[in-house]
This record gives structure tokens, sequence and C-alpha cells, in this order.
């Protein structure tokens, strides 16, 4: 967990990844505040030449996994959506006009559980008109504001400063030079967070001992 001395980390999600699920659901718990972007990992596999391991002979196995982790921790059962992978472009434009209005985690979080815990597709608009209304939002509000030129441009260039700062797949968390990136990399993530925060709280109580370049001393 996060305290007051530590860095606040990026938690980069993409809805229509199944590991993104499973990290939204215990990040909180294990690493602490964060702030949650949505970003598109289609443009990023363009970008790095990768692709998704659903689309591959892993697909099997890679499902098995998933539905591992979430027994293990307690988490209703998988359900996959039909189609899944499937067009998100809609549901991440969503996601970043919701975080625009103050509320892109707990769409990101309601998405993401009516992908992988409801088994309804976000490439159904709407599907992601109920993620909007369950977060509060009116459905014609959540897609005028999905539409609108800030938020896709926002949304560009979340995802390409994600590219520029190493990200490659989801889930991801960064604070600066640190990207982890992986459900399985949250310990790390976390690790690394407490002895970053530590180490700056270290040298804040060091540079105030004497009174500079701390606080003022009356």
């Amino acid at each position: 967990m996060t305290d007051a001395s530590t860095p606040r980390p990026l938690f980069l999600v993409d809805l229509g990844s199944p590991y993104a699920y499973l990290a939204a659901e215990r990040i909180s718990d294990v690493v602490g505040e964060a702030d949650w972007q949505a970003v598109l990992l289609g443009g990023i596999f363009r970008a790095t030449g990768r692709s998704s391991w659903a689309q591959t002979d892993r697909r099997a196995d890679g499902h098995a996994e998933i539905e591992r982790r979430a027994l293990e921790r307690g988490l209703p059962p998988i359900a996959w959506p039909d189609p899944w992978p499937s067009d998100g472009l809609l549901a991440a434009r969503a996601a970043t006009w919701a975080d625009r209005q103050g509320a892109g985690r707990a769409f990101i979080t309601e998405a993401l559980r009516m992908h992988f815990r409801d088994g309804r597709t976000l490439s159904d608009p709407d599907v992601v008109r109920e993620v909007g209304t369950r977060v509060g939002f009116a459905a014609a509000e959540l897609v005028a504001g999905a539409a609108e030129p800030a938020t896709k441009a926002l949304l560009r260039a979340r995802t390409e400063l994600a590219l520029a700062r190493g990200v490659f797949g989801v889930p991801a968390v960064l604070f600066a030079p640190f990207v982890f990136w992986g459900d399985d990399q949250l310990e790390q993530a976390a690790t690394v967070l407490r002895a970053v925060g530590g180490a700056a709280a270290g040298r804040s109580a060091a540079a105030g001992s004497d009174g500079s370049p701390g606080e003022e001393r009356a």
C-alpha cells in the first residue's frame, strides 16, 4: 500500500484485457492508490509489431490460466464474451470521457466486470451505454462525450505516452522510471513503490534537518 511519501502510479488498462480485469480487482489492495487510465492495446500492438495471445494457439491455455487465477482469488467464474477479442474503441473513448468527469476508475471497473464477469461484449454500444448508466451517466451524455474531439485526442495521447514510456502490453503500472507489465507483477510494483517512497521520505527528512532546503524555520 502507498502512503503520502510514495509517488502515485499510473495503472493502464485496455478494457478488452482479462488480465487487466484480474489486476483491477486487486490493485488497490496490493499497490494502493493509482490513477487509472484506458489505452488502446491494438495501437500499442501495431506500433510494436506484437499481437494478442488470444489469436494464437495459446488461447486455450490463456483461458485456463485466467480462469484459475479468478478461482484462486475468490472472484466469480470468468464469463467469456462473444466475440472476444472485439472492437473496444467506443468503450475506451467512453472510459476516457468518464475520466475527464472524475469517474474513470468507476467506469473502468464496471466495464471490465461487465466484460469478464457478466460475459457481455463491450463491442456492443448498448452494453457500453449500460456501463455508463451504472456509474451515473445518462446514455446520451456518455455517447456524446465519447465522440468529443478532446476525448479522442486524449485517448490517443495516453496511448502514445504509454508507448513512449516503454509499455508494450497491459495491465501496466508506471511510476518514473519504472514500468511493470502484467497482473503477476503487482507485488513487485508495490515493493519498488514502497522503496522509492521510503527513499524520498528519507531525503526529505535529511534536507529539513538543518532547515535548508527543507521547511523554513523561524
